[in-house]
């Protein structure tokens, strides 16, 4: 009776580097270790298969221990010049064969996958030739008949196509968006033009997404190269902003902005014609690698976690008839896309590009690029059109619920929106009870100019419902102000506001007008949307803060016991459990059980009996009302018997008080330009109905706001379907089992 042999999966990361690297490395180890597999890091890239030795090494659990926050990757990587030849390959493959490694997951660029994929093609021919002359037996050529993979892309530049994110490129954004705040502060102070110079060889999606995130004026993108005569309009555009207020001028050019000529428009260039033709003193920031640097995001953790799990569980499943393919996201979904129609596709862009295609360029990118290209064009331009200005109605935007970190980025975006649209824009303040109590100013949009990276909300922010007795005062504010729409961005009280109004137009005349409820709360808790803008705030400060603790018991044997907002929503603790490295979370949704307490407590003391120094638990807030973040701490330190101290850590509203991520303030664009796009529906078809709207799988949609309840867990405040539970097995394969 014959033996199952066990799998031995190789990984190994090439090209550009990315942050989050080391977290799919992680991944793909722990998983591949806790499914019954051997794993090896091939280091230096596809240069270390071809050099084999050392450059070959199986890999423990505690291998890819203290790596997540890491940026770069730890196993090296390199553009490999012997891979792209036969011997090279030849070499390669003898050397992996002497493992007995016929499976790979490779982390690269869309160069990386290319070479990957002819290694795949010549492997037979490879495995013939290395038969042949003696340097493996025809048992071990039969025995690994095919090279199984899966391939992640890591690329800052994300240019994928078929995949909407890349492992790196949120990191890029926030060190484009943080130099960017900087430099907006020093430019306004000398009322002076700045010129910044992203990556992007043939995508534009780092500049575009900058431009829009930091505020900018004017961005060069590879995808939609200006029409001749663009000197001429973007001066013209600088100017118009100046006019409109602003001190400081950004422009944004991505390193491999064009003309339609096919002639480089540089950072140089561009500084030079501002200088020319505004008088203005201009200066040229190149970022260069200092995008690829420091230490990831939260998002370029628990995403490239969940890919590493999800490659590694494809490469021990496949077979020799299995196709390779590319594993990314479509919005919050992991998909998997072929990998030759992948690779193809992303190198067909620069093609479309020289040949004038520029719209396909563009839809290549996704519709949210797309989208996001739109709406700059409307943030940077005041103007609204004379038919626009006719048809043009009065909206009131308020916020309601717990202060999310983006309210002022969607409050800002909202008035600039509605401007360019037509519409007269009103600000309530303090919420219900200020719309209750005549608290309601027009916007202009020069009052919102500062608003975009600020935290907090300038607005005011409230979590007072309504009551049936107060609508009549409502009613009476919105007749005085004639107020046609309400833009109500906020949380779950917000959306029960919205809803009660909803209910109570037919004894409120002046309540029959539509209203649109946008998510923002950082516990990601409404319905309707997979985020809510906050939630990538409050993460990224709980991560952060993760990070600092684990420094803080480096030198002592700790356990430290984390509790997170969220209330009855456990997104933040799960989410922050897998970039932060907890070995274990604790949910509501899951609910904590005196067991489960004894199993961990015990595995503690072994564990720390072994060896081990640290230790990490996060606790949603409201995960159970009798074992309480001090209460497990205590357990835990009780039953240490002194082998471990335990300090705990309430991060609490610290969550709330970070300037928005540049997802939040890229989320908080497109879901205010889709809520005033859902405005004007209804203006158009004299209708009132109203909606609650968010992100799913990538697009955005809407909900009429009769059906909230169908939608809600209403006892424990959050939806009936949450997407980010598929988190969970995740989870259990990279922290430390029991």
């Amino acid at each position: 009776m014959s033996t199952a042999v066990q799998p031995h999966l190789g990984i190994l990361t090439s090209g550009g580097d990315a942050q989050g690297m080391n977290a799919a490395v992680r991944a793909v180890v722990r998983t591949a270790l806790s499914r019954g597999a051997r794993v090896s890091a091939i280091y230096e890239g596809f240069q270390g298969m071809v050099d084999g030795g050392d450059g070959i090494r199986e890999f423990t659990w505690a291998d890819v221990s203290s790596i997540l926050n890491k940026g770069g990757t730890v196993i090296g990587t390199f553009r490999s010049q012997d891979f792209r030849e036969w011997e090279g390959r030849r070499r390669a493959a003898r050397n992996l064969l002497q493992q007995g490694i016929d499976r790979l997951v490779v982390i690269g660029g869309d160069g990386s996958l290319s070479g990957l994929d002819q290694f795949r093609a010549d492997w037979p021919g490879l495995l013939a030739e290395l038969v042949e002359a003696g340097e493996i037996s025809r048992e071990v050529a039969e025995a690994h008949p095919a090279l199984m993979f899966a391939g992640l892309v890591g690329s800052i530049d994300n240019d994928l196509v078929g995949t909407d994110s890349t492992i790196g490129a949120d990191s890029a954004l926030h060190r484009i968006i943080e130099a960017i705040d900087a430099l907006a502060s020093t430019a306004a102070s000398h009322q002076r033009c700045f010129v910044v110079e992203v990556m992007g060889r043939h995508c534009g999606y780092l500049a575009l997404m900058a431009a829009v995130a930091g505020g900018c004026d004017y961005v060069l993108i590879p995808e939609h190269p200006p029409e001749e005569g663009w000197e001429d309009t973007m001066c013209a555009a600088l100017r118009q902003a100046r006019a409109n207020g602003r001190r400081d001028t950004m422009v944004v050019v991505a390193e491999g902005a064009q003309e339609r000529s096919g002639e480089p428009i540089t950072s140089a260039r561009v500084r030079d014609v501002l200088e020319e033709r505004l008088g203005e003193d201009a200066r040229v920031t190149i970022l260069g690698h200092v995008q690829r640097g420091g230490s990831p995001s939260a998002y370029d953790r628990w995403a490239p976690t969940w890919l590493g799990f999800e490659a590694a569980l494809e490469v021990l499943v496949a077979t020799p008839d299995s196709i390779g393919t590319v594993i990314g996201f479509h919005g919050n979904r992991v998909t998997r896309v072929p990998l030759i129609e992948a690779v193809a596709r992303t190198r067909e862009v620069p093609g479309l590009i020289r040949d004038g295609d520029y719209a396909k360029a563009m839809s290549y990118r996704g519709q949210a690029f797309t989208d996001m290209a739109q709406i700059f064009r409307e943030l940077v331009d005041p103007t609204a059109s004379s038919d626009d200005r006719s048809t043009g109605k009065r909206i009131a935007i308020l916020h309601v619920g717990g202060l999310a970190p983006g309210m002022n980025s969607a409050a800002r975006d909202a008035v600039r929106l509605g401007i360019r649209r037509g519409h007269t824009m009103l600000g309530v303040r303090d919420g219900f009870v200020g719309l209750r109590d005549h608290d309601i100013a027009e916007l202009g949009w020069a009052d919102v100019e500062d608003w975009l990276a600020d935290g907090g909300a300038e607005l005011g922010v409230r979590r007072t419902m309504p009551t049936v007795n107060d609508l009549y005062a409502i009613s009476r504010t919105l007749e005085e102000q004639r107020v046609d729409a309400l833009l109500m961005i906020g949380g779950w009280n917000g959306y029960q506001a919205v809803h009660l109004m909803h209910r109570e137009r037919d004894h409120y005349p002046a309540l029959r007008i539509p209203m649109v409820c946008v998510p923002a709360s950082i516990d990601n808790n409404l319905p309707g949307s997979e985020l809510s803008i906050g939630s990538d705030t409050a993460l990224n400060v709980v991560t952060q803060a993760i990070d600092r603790l684990k420094v803080s018991g480096a030198a002592a044997r700790r356990a430290f016991v984390v509790e997170t907002m969220g209330r009855y929503c456990g997104f933040l603790a799960l989410a922050s459990g897998l970039s932060g490295g907890a070995e274990r979370v604790y949910l509501h949704e899951e609910g904590i059980s005196l067991d489960a307490l004894q199993a961990d407590v015990a595995w503690l003391r072994e564990s720390f009996a072994a060896g081990r120094k640290l230790f990490l638990a996060v606790r949603n807030e409201e995960a159970n009302p009798l074992y309480t973040t001090d209460f497990i701490a205590r357990v835990f330190e009780e039953e240490g018997g002194g082998r471990y101290d335990v300090r705990q850590a309430v991060l609490g509203h610290v969550q709330q008080g970070a300037a928005p991520t540049p997802a939040d303030r890229l989320l908080a664009a497109r879901l205010v330009s889709a809520a005033l796009h859902t405005l004007d529906e209804q203006f158009a078809a004299g209708s009132a109905r109203s909606f609650y709207q968010g992100l799913s799988d990538g697009a955005i949609e809407r909900f009429g706001i009769e059906h909230l309840n169908d939608d809600i867990d209403a006892a424990f405040h959050r939806p009936r379907e949450q997407w980010w539970l598929a988190l969970r097995p995740v989870l259990r394969a990279v922290a430390e089992p029991i």
